[in-house]
């Protein structure tokens, strides 16, 4: 690697750089000028996920799991992204392994190749002292990151995009089911935050506008709603009517586990858990505004749904 290989001026490299949150983060850097790496396990993806876009990322092929193959991924770059996440365990992909272990030795292994900046990104309520082993791994990841790469920004944030999980199966099942299970009573409050939007700021704290220096950003969509709530607002996006059941939580932890024998579980017990908590941004901590940036509604991500469609 020569020494204009080295130029950390405007190198970013971001793992799970394919995903569903660091193909968009990947997508803004390039448009602001920035070098990408894009690091993959599998970096034959990068090509098919990027190929309508204008500039092209590097590929690298590296394996958080691995820290023996972070460091040509890493080599020279100006800020590291750290957007790999678990949310089934399988085998040696543990919570632990993905989120607390690799998480911490990526942040080390930047630190040490001399990056100025680590973007963790986690999700809101996470908690070291949870009884899930994966709202608790997220917390400890987030407190290991922190203490091998001082200065690292943590972005918690609930997701969602034309292309997610959780709202594309909400609105197919909207349609579908003649009545809708709520998890409990529906009372869980949660703050979807478009996906893009996370994206941008996270670009925008790359390009230096961490002014105040924060150490931590939790990004939160335009509004708060139960799930209730949530339900019946795509319900009216979609114009259709809506029937909902409260089904108890210990229902839900009996067909998670029986979902997650199956080859792509619908729905696991790390998700009834993460659904039992509130899931809103701090009003204490900077978001989005902070960043310039407006975040977009719910019915305008219905809306890209059904023009991607």
């Amino acid at each position: 690697m020569d020494s204009d290989d080295l130029n950390t001026e405007r190198i970013v490299t971001v793992f799970g750089g394919t995903g569903f949150l660091g193909r968009r983060i990947v997508k803004r850097l390039l448009e602001r000028g920035f070098t990408v790496r894009a690091a993959s396990r599998h970096p034959a993806r990068v090509g098919k996920v990027f190929s309508a876009t204008a500039t092209m990322p590097e590929a690298v092929e590296a394996d958080v799991l691995d820290v023996s193959s972070v460091g040509s991924a890493i080599a020279g770059s100006q800020a590291i992204v750290n957007a790999v996440s678990l949310y089934v365990e399988q085998g040696t992909q543990t919570f632990e392994r993905v989120h607390v272990n690799a998480a911490a030795d990526l942040a080390a292994a930047s630190r040490g190749g001399g990056g100025d900046r680590f973007i963790q990104i986690s999700g809101i309520g996470s908690d070291p002292q949870s009884d899930s082993n994966y709202i608790g791994a997220r917390g400890r990841g987030e407190e290991a990151v922190a203490s091998a790469f001082p200065g690292a920004i943590i972005v918690p944030a609930v997701m969602t995009g034309p292309d997610d999980v959780f709202l594309t199966t909400i609105v197919r099942l909207i349609r579908l089911l003649p009545v809708y299970p709520l998890f409990g009573d529906g009372g869980t409050r949660l703050q979807p935050v478009y996906v893009g939007d996370v994206a941008e700021a996270v670009s925008r704290l790359i390009d230096g506008r961490n002014h105040k220096g924060s150490s931590i950003f939790e990004f939160g969509g335009p509004r708060i709603y139960t799930y209730k709530e949530l339900l019946r607002e795509i319900a009216r996006q979609l114009d259709t009517h809506i029937r909902l059941m409260p089904v108890p939580f210990a229902a839900w932890d009996a067909l998670a586990g029986v979902s997650e024998l199956l080859p792509a579980a619908p729905i696991t017990r790390n998700q009834v858990d993460l659904m039992r908590h509130d899931n809103v941004a701090a009003t204490d901590a900077p978001g989005l505004k902070e960043l310039d940036i407006e975040p977009r509604g719910i019915e305008e991500v219905i809306r890209l749904m059904e023009r991607r469609a």
